[in-house]
C-alpha cells in the first residue's frame, strides 16, 4: 500500500471531503509552476481493523482518490498526478510525507471534523508540525478563485527573507498584489511617540522590501504597520485578502491563526493560509 513519494512533489491530503478537492485544485498551479508531480495522499488506519473492515476502508480511499484525480484532470492543466495510500493516521502520514515534499496542501476542514468557525483537527496539527510549507486551503471555487491580495506577516526575524521570497513566488503565480504587514503592540498612551514608532517600523519594513521591489518591479508591494495582533488586523480587513502567509517559526502568530479567533477570521474572509517552513524551500 505505502509508496515513496517523489521528492519535491506537491502533496495533497485527500479524505473524501469537498475541502480536500478544493485543496487539490489549488495545488495544481503549485505543481505546474515547479514542474513536479501532484501527489494525492489518502491515509488508511488499519490497526485493530478486521480484514473485511480494511477492504471497506480501501474501497472508500480508492473512491476518494478517483474523485480527486477526476477533478484535477478536468482543469486541463499539464500536471503529472500520482496517488498514494499510507497506513496510519492522517496526521502521522502527512507529517511523514511532508519531510520530502515541496509543499503540503490541505482542506481547512475535513470530512468528519467540520465545525463552523473551527479548523479541522488534521489541518491544525499539520500547521504546527509540518516539515515543509503547509497550505490550508479555503474557497469554494478551487484553483479558479484567485486571491484579491496576499497578506504576508513580517516580524523582523532572520527568516523574513525566506518568507518574503515565498510571498513573491505566490504573487507571481497568482498575479496578485502583496501587502507586507508588521504587527506591533501599543506601548504607551503618547500618540506622538506611537506615531514615531510607527514611522521607524515602517521605514525598517520598507528597507527589507527594497530588494524585492527592485527584483520584481511589476509586482505591487505595499507595507503596513498595524497595531494589535495579526488576527486583529485581518478582522479589520476581511475582504482584502484571499491568502495569508506566516512563518512557521513565529509560533505566537501561528497559534493565533489556527486558534478559534484566527480561524473564524480566516473563514469569514474565505482566506487560505500558507505556513512557510524554510526546510525544503
Amino acid at each position: 500500500m505505502q509508496q515513496l513519494a517523489t521528492p519535491g512533489s506537491i502533496v495533497v491530503g485527500i479524505d473524501g471531503s469537498k475541502a480536500a478537492i478544493s485543496a487539490a485544485l489549488w495545488a495544481v498551479d503549485e505543481a505546474v509552476s515547479r514542474d513536479v508531480p501532484l501527489r494525492l495522499l489518502y491515509a488508511v488506519e488499519q490497526d485493530g481493523t478486521r480484514a473485511d473492515g480494511i477492504a471497506a476502508k480501501l474501497t472508500v480511499a480508492n473512491d476518494a482518490l478517483r474523485q480527486a484525480v477526476t477533478a484535477v484532470e478536468a482543469t486541463g492543466q499539464p500536471v503529472k498526478i500520482e496517488t498514494e495510500m499510507m497506513d496510519g493516521s492522517p496526521v502521522s502520514s502527512l507529517i511523514r510525507a511532508s519531510a520530502s515534499a515541496a509543499m503540503l496542501c490541505l482542506g481547512a476542514v475535513g470530512l468528519r471534523h467540520f465545525q463552523p468557525g473551527r479548523m479541522g483537527s488534521t489541518a491544525a496539527a499539520l500547521a504546527l508540525s509540518g516539515r515543509c510549507p503547509v497550505a490550508i486551503v479555503r474557497g469554494r471555487d478551487g484553483y479558479r478563485r484567485q486571491p484579491d491580495e496576499i497578506v504576508v506577516d513580517v516580524d523582523g526575524s532572520p527568516e523574513n527573507g525566506v518568507l518574503l521570497g515565498a510571498a513573491m513566488g505566490e504573487a507571481l503565480l497568482r498575479n496578485t498584489p502583496i501587502r507586507a504587514v508588521i504587527c506591533r503592540q501599543t506601548v504607551s498612551g503618547d500618540e506622538g511617540a506611537e506615531r514615531d514608532r510607527d514611522r521607524r517600523s515602517g521605514a525598517d519594513l520598507d528597507r527589507r522590501l527594497a530588494r524585492w521591489r527592485r527584483q520584481y518591479p511589476h509586482l505591487e508591494v505595499q507595507s503596513v504597520v498595524a497595531h494589535g495582533s495579526l488576527p486583529d488586523y485581518l478582522a479589520r480587513n476581511p475582504r482584502s485578502m484571499r491568502l495569508v502567509i506566516v512563518g512557521a517559526t513565529n509560533r505566537q502568530h501561528l497559534r493565533e491563526l489556527v486558534g478559534p479567533i484566527g480561524t473564524a477570521v480566516l473563514q469569514d474572509a474565505d482566506s487560505s493560509l500558507l505556513i512557510v517552513n524554510r526546510q525544503n524551500l
